[in-house]
């Protein structure tokens, strides 16, 4: 009997990350056939080398759910993850996307990075707001796009005010007074009020 060697490939980065492609492997392996590796590019490994976000540690968390529900469920469970998280995403779901990431895990630094070794690579740097905005402002998003989501203590000073500025105004915004909507942002946040009146005014 010959024997035969079978390739396993895809047309971007590396088959089998979220992809389900291994349950071709797991046959392969229960039937007695040697699977061998071969590295290629992975989207997830290329952004986190370049987000400039820590790489000390990480976690790669596949692909957020496409339901809006779900997938704020998803990023409640990573809520107090002390690493760097690593999403797939769908280029027409990122604006959503941004938008739960912001709400559910507040002010953190994010990275979207877009289109990766190909001609329109593409990285994004800064809140989950920021980005939100500057994609907001293009007719439409394209490509494939990898979600990167810093440490909850790689927020800057700046950052936190400017999240705690947001939040206070948007209470206002819906009737809260100033001092009742500073004293809610506090509590949010975990600080006093005290300490959220001093970066409002920073920020302010």
């Amino acid at each position: 009997m010959e024997t035969a060697n079978v390739a396993l490939i895809s047309d971007a980065g590396t088959p089998l990350i979220s992809d389900p492609g291994y349950r071709v492997v797991k046959a392969a392996i229960d039937a007695g056939v040697c699977v061998i590796p071969i590295p290629g590019p992975s989207a997830a490994i290329a952004a986190l080398s370049a987000s400039g976000l820590a790489t000390d540690a990480f976690r790669f968390c596949g692909f957020l759910p496409p339901k809006a529900a779900a997938r704020r469920r998803v990023l409640e469970q990573w809520k107090n993850e002390t690493v760097t998280l690593i999403f797939y995403d769908a280029p027409h779901r990122i604006l959503e996307t941004l938008e739960d990431v912001q709400n559910v895990l507040g002010e953190r630094p994010v990275v979207v990075a877009r289109e990766l070794t190909k001609l329109h690579e593409e990285f994004l740097r800064g809140s989950a707001n920021d980005i939100r905005k500057q994609l907001s402002s293009r007719p439409s998003v394209k490509g494939e796009v990898t979600l990167l989501i810093g440490k909850t203590s790689e927020r800057t000073p700046e950052m936190v005010g400017d999240s705690i500025l947001e939040a206070v105004e948007a209470l206002e915004r819906g009737g809260v007074p100033r001092m009742e909507a500073i004293k809610r942002v506090a509590r949010e946040r975990g600080i006093s009020k005290r300490e959220c009146y001093r970066l409002l005014m920073q920020s302010g």
